[in-house]
């Protein structure tokens, strides 16, 4: 199967082109770092699984997806 976005860069750009208006912004945390916030994670999180889903991505890509 080829699927239409094959690295992580090309991945953090469709998302960020598809949602625009999601933060940027990320938040320090003491223990666990910067991280964005809860609604950016959320959106990421479930568009990377209808990716998946939609065969657009590889299993193995959907589960290595950093933002």
């Amino acid at each position: 199967m080829d699927y239409r976005i094959t690295t992580q860069k090309e991945l953090r750009a469709e998302f960020w082109a598809t949602f625009p208006g999601a933060s940027r912004k990320r938040q320090e945390y003491a223990v666990i770092g910067k991280m964005y916030c809860t609604d950016t994670r959320c959106a990421w999180c479930d568009w990377i699984d209808s990716l998946q889903k939609g065969g657009e991505i590889s299993e193995a890509l959907a589960s290595r997806a950093t933002l």
